[in-house]
């Protein structure tokens, strides 16, 4: 086969020496061109072009594979990404939940310690009610003794005797409480 090259190649040195004119042509060159690139071409055809199909036919099956994973790492990108999604709804919610138990147990409280500022209240009027009462009833019954005597020393005054004093306050005692009843 080399030897075949080299024949090939003294006869294009040859060929180059050929037609005068570039209207004219060389049928030897012509021939011989032809018979370079059909051995060209079957040499191509039986040693180079099974290794690049296979080179090519290697490559095709390795994108198609990163294609394939390329794939399946999208599609778990978008699983992970939904379940990311789902996962921070239900944090917010959870959030939003113990916002709104916060805010009701702060509610409830707050209501509990009004209740119980207003019961206190209530009590502490109701004492300071009963304590106007009870020094009410003590400065009544202070004003009555006082008044039984002052009008039983007006009455002596005026009878210019003295009477029986626990007799005399009976009867006043007994008058003032008929008077508070009608």
């Amino acid at each position: 086969m080399p030897h075949a090259l080299l024949a090939l190649a003294a006869v294009a040195q040859q060929a180059h020496e050929g037609p005068s004119s570039p209207f004219e042509v060389n049928f030897g060159l012509f021939i011989y061109t032809w018979v370079v690139f059909i051995v060209l071409f079957l040499l191509l055809k039986r040693f180079a072009w099974p290794a690049i199909l296979k080179a090519t036919e290697e490559r095709e099956r390795k994108i198609e594979r990163q294609l394939a994973e390329a794939e399946k790492m999208h599609a778990d990108a978008r699983t992970a990404l939904e379940e990311n999604l789902r996962l921070l709804a239900e944090a917010r919610a959870g959030a939003q939940a113990m916002i709104a138990e916060a805010k009701s147990l702060a509610e409830k409280e707050r209501s509990i310690a009004v209740e119980r500022a207003r019961h206190e209240q209530e009590e502490l009027l109701a004492r300071g009610r009963r304590e106007i009462a009870a020094e009410k009833d003590k400065a009544v019954a202070e004003l009555r003794r006082e008044a039984v005597d002052l009008s039983l020393a007006a009455a002596s005054k005026l009878i210019s005797q003295r009477l029986d004093s626990a007799a005399d306050r009976s009867l006043v005692l007994d008058y003032l409480a008929s008077l508070e009843r009608h």
